[in-house]
């Protein structure tokens, strides 16, 4: 009896470990995949110290605790700038952000995988500055920070300050900074003061309008340079005449164009994300989704040598 009861425990736990989910894989970054382990990520505010265009590689400081972080930009980076998608170009030496940060191979947090700025993160969450005290002779603004309806307050006390160059918008047009009043609910675009934590504003917003005004024309320069300059995507297969790339969410205005049987503008591209090489012709023979990005099957005019798997590339779609 002893005997058997034992046999049927062994039978029992062997059949519970079978039945057990597999691990879940960890997720690192990886060359020529886009990957973002968001269960190992840091994401501090901090001030942009620097930003070289060419290696995608720059630096902030934790204002925190001060802290200068040396970063490399991976190539399907989200840069979300005036509260939309962005570019490097855009960021501003100085401008506070929140920095997505993941480890690379030897451990340290050196690889991202965004920048948010002040706009994006309070517009996002649908947050606010609500202005409860106004020192006019200091040109500063002491505020809560809350979403819309006070149901969660992120801070009690926040200190905006303000300078010459300040510049304040309401209705979308340029104001002042007397036309602030106590209770108003604002937003801005701040930048540090190369120490501590501080926010010297930019641009001071009095109301929605004025934010999505600056909203509307990012998104009209984004378009323009992602028609321009075609949509950034990783080579997934290069083979004979052959080429499938998972191209990154930013290139909408050039995704939404595509079908089977599209036509396209090619080229291999470098570090910097500017192609190495003329574009050849190809057409759409597959579209697919491969998470948020979109994955593009097409067969080319002639061997796809000039691309690596793994590599980045730019594509144009061709007008008719």
């Amino acid at each position: 009896m002893k005997l058997l009861l034992a046999t049927l425990i062994a039978f029992s736990a062997a059949g519970l470990a079978a039945d057990a989910p597999p691990a879940k894989p960890v997720l690192k970054i990886t060359p020529g995949k886009v990957i973002i382990p968001f269960d190992r990520m840091q994401r501090p505010w901090g001030e942009l110290i620097s930003l070289d265009l060419a290696t995608r590689n720059g630096k902030f400081r934790r204002e925190s605790n001060d802290e200068v972080v040396s970063f490399t930009v991976m190539p399907y980076a989200e840069l979300l700038h005036h509260a939309t998608l962005g570019d490097l170009q855009d960021f501003r030496v100085g401008e506070r952000a929140i920095f997505r940060l993941h480890e690379n191979d030897k451990g340290e947090w050196v690889m991202l995988t965004y920048i948010q700025d002040e706009m994006n993160m309070m517009n996002g969450h649908k947050e606010y500055f609500y202005v409860e005290q106004i020192d006019a002779a200091g040109g500063k603004l002491t505020c809560k920070w809350a979403n819309a309806d006070l149901s969660f307050i992120r801070e009690q006390a926040v200190t905006i300050e303000t300078d010459k160059d300040t510049r304040f918008w309401k209705a979308g047009q340029p104001a002042k900074f007397s036309d602030i009043q106590v209770g108003d609910k604002l937003r801005t675009k701040t930048h540090g003061i190369g120490r501590g934590k501080t926010r010297m504003a930019w641009e001071v917003f009095l109301d929605d309008e004025s934010l999505l005004k600056f909203q509307a024309e990012q998104k009209a320069v984004h378009a323009k340079r992602i028609l321009d300059e075609g949509a950034p995507g990783y080579v997934d297969e290069s083979s004979g005449t052959k080429l499938v790339l998972t191209l990154f969410n930013e290139g909408e205005e050039q995704v939404k164009r595509l079908k089977q049987g599209t036509l396209v503008h090619l080229a291999p591209a470098g570090v910097d994300r500017k192609p190495t090489a003329d574009p050849i012709t190809g057409k759409v023979t597959l579209l697919g989704k491969n998470g948020r990005q979109t994955q593009v099957t097409l067969e080319l005019i002639a061997p796809a040598e000039k691309f690596q798997t793994t590599g980045l590339a730019r594509l144009w779609v061709l007008a008719k």
